[in-house]
């Protein structure tokens, strides 16, 4: 099993060509970020609103509390130093509010797609894995400039797909119908856009323009709209760049004009029934069967009853209403159909994501929205404090105290003091992988703190193996028996005192983690991995090594080098057998 674990962990690192630790902000320097908050009086924030902000900032770039990132209050200001240099998307998600509404789709309108974005359809992998009943209404499928945006309907055992409802996203600069061919115009009305080769036939590219005269609203359902937002939505040009950039507090109780992120479409969307403070957890991973990433949320209790509504209203209305949209920052990310009710409290956001894209959008939700608007007042690159010198200093001192417990385990337990330096290698190598691999998918960062949490973490490993050899002597002592009974005899009490010496130290250190920031939750992080692996490497390495030894002849006598020799145990000579004697 230890060897199953150590080629797992160097395996990964050869899959990832990753042989080095990271470095955190003191040995490698980073970027610093500093945010003004913007108010609409223009007066300094309540402390607390600035608190809050301070500890989404703080979740969002060192979610996990060890990568090494810092965030502080100066003033007004928000100072982030974030570890390594040119972190353009940790940059952006710090000042990103992440507001997230779901809102039914009142009206809407296509719109002239960007020249340097292409059209594709949807791949053949994001078809549903489980069809709707035949009941469900018939569901139209986008071409989304140079993305791919369609939800699917999913089903699984456990419901973690639970989007089953949740078909294809809105209407780009090409739509088509798909399945047989038809679909719904405005007026719920069936239409036919098949070609005489029995193909769907692409509408023109470009809306055609209404005469001067003409109600700019004709076609348009205005029953139960704001006349000032349907106003706004004429007016909407949604080619211009600026209004399709996230940043925008929506306010979630009046409706709203809404640009789809490429532009392709633009919605007056109803007030939001869900909102992001409805979400209890946000993760993202790849849709079973396909190759295609999605963000998938579940809701609070509250939240699930609401969506469960949301999604009921729209199947039961016509088309464009039977659309919600997913709206993050005042920009549609994507619309989809709704063909069934979804009750169950989960959710599913497509949009074309990739690993990176939906990692970020999924870390936003999760760890909630800003409650102010910021802007960036400076971006700086800062060299490391402490640097190359510090790093060998720490790396020496390691390497001192590891030579010190090997001496002093070869002085005073001869033989098995070698299998005391044996144990220090393989945890050595645990060790050493487990920084590694975790700092390439978990964020970890190899600082300062980190260095000391390990260093000491030496002795507490070397306790372990004094604890047991300790008590292989006393059994040979005082219960006269041979080597091998006293090795099992030991080892049953022994690794009581073992676990419960490790089980303080990691209760400390996960109490340490949880109740301090900054480079002692790095410190307290380092000494719960290390206590981690003393637990493995003593249980999976040392025992059965030792059971091993008391096979030879070496040991089993009590040779003078053995460790185990009377002299040094007794000043009675302790009977000792042959292998085949015991």
């Amino acid at each position: 099993m230890l060897l199953a674990l150590i080629l797992a962990l160097g395996g990964t690192m050869f899959l990832q060509k990753a042989f080095t630790p990271k470095l955190g902000l003191d040995l490698a320097g980073g970027t610093t970020v500093t945010l003004s908050p913007v108010t609409q009086t223009g007066q300094s924030p309540p402390e607390e609103i600035l608190d809050r902000a301070v500890n989404i900032i703080r979740d969002r770039v060192n979610g996990t509390g060890i990568s090494d990132a810092e965030v502080a209050k100066s003033g007004d200001n928000i100072i982030i130093s974030i570890p390594g240099v040119g972190q353009s998307e940790a940059i952006k998600l710090v000042a990103t509010t992440a507001e997230l509404r779901f809102r039914q789709v009142l009206a809407m309108e296509a719109t002239q797609v960007p020249q340097n974005l292409s059209t594709e359809a949807p791949t053949p992998g994001a078809s549903p894995s489980a069809q709707p009943s035949s009941t469900a209404k018939p569901s139209s499928t986008a071409r989304p400039s140079g993305r791919q945006s369609a939800t699917t309907p999913s089903a699984s055992p456990t419901g973690k797909a639970l989007s089953s409802a949740l078909t294809a996203p809105t209407p780009g600069a090409t739509p088509e119908a798909t399945q047989t061919g038809t679909g719904r115009d405005q007026t719920g009305q069936k239409q036919n856009n098949k070609g005489k080769n029995g193909t769907p036939t692409p509408a023109p590219s470009t809306p055609p323009t209404a005469p001067p005269n003409q109600d700019p609203n004709a076609g348009i359902n205005t029953q139960g709209i704001d006349p000032a937002v349907l106003q706004q939505f004429q007016k909407l040009d949604c080619a211009d760049p600026k209004n399709r950039g996230q940043g925008v507090q929506d306010d979630p109780n009046k409706q709203y004009a809404a640009c789809e992120s490429d532009g392709s479409a633009k919605y007056v969307l109803d007030v939001a029934k869900v909102v992001g403070t409805d979400i209890d957890t946000a993760s993202a991973g790849v849709r079973q069967g396909t190759v295609e990433w999605i963000v998938q949320l579940d809701f609070k209790s509250k939240g699930a009853g609401e969506w469960s509504k949301l999604t009921t209203t729209a199947y039961n209305a016509q088309e464009p209403r039977n659309k919600v949209a997913v709206v993050l920052d005042g920009v549609v990310i994507t619309a989809p159909n709704i063909i069934s009710p979804i009750p169950g409290g989960r959710a599913e956001i497509t949009g074309g994501f990739d690993q990176v894209t939906s990692t970020q959008l999924a870390d936003q939700l999760k760890y909630g929205a800003l409650p102010l608007k910021f802007q960036r007042s400076s971006i700086d690159t800062v060299s490391s404090t402490l640097g190359s010198d510090q790093l060998e200093g720490g790396l020496i001192a390691g390497i001192i105290g590891l030579g010190l417990v090997v001496l002093y385990s070869l002085l005073y337990y001869r033989g098995l003091g070698l299998v005391a330096v044996l144990s220090l290698v393989v945890a050595s190598i645990l060790t050493y992988t487990a920084v590694v691999v975790l700092g390439h998918n978990a964020g970890f960062r190899l600082s300062l703190p980190h260095i000391i949490g390990l260093v000491v973490s030496i002795g507490i490993t070397a306790d372990s193996f004094i604890v047991y050899f300790e008590r292989i002597r006393d059994e040979m002592k005082e219960g006269r028996r041979t080597l091998r009974a006293a090795v099992e005899v030991a080892w049953v009490r022994a690794r009581r005192t073992i676990l419960i010496a490790d089980a303080v130290m990691f209760i400390a250190a996960i109490v340490l983690y949880f109740l301090a920031v900054g480079g002692v939750a790095g410190f307290a992080f380092a000494m719960g991995l290390t206590t981690l692996i003393d637990i493995v490497v003593v249980f999976l390495f040392t025992k059965p090594f030792i059971a091993l030894l008391a096979r030879l002849k070496f040991f089993a006598k009590g040779h003078p080098l053995s460790g185990l020799d009377a002299e040094r145990m007794s000043t009675e000579p302790a009977r000792t057998t042959t292998p085949q004697e015991a």
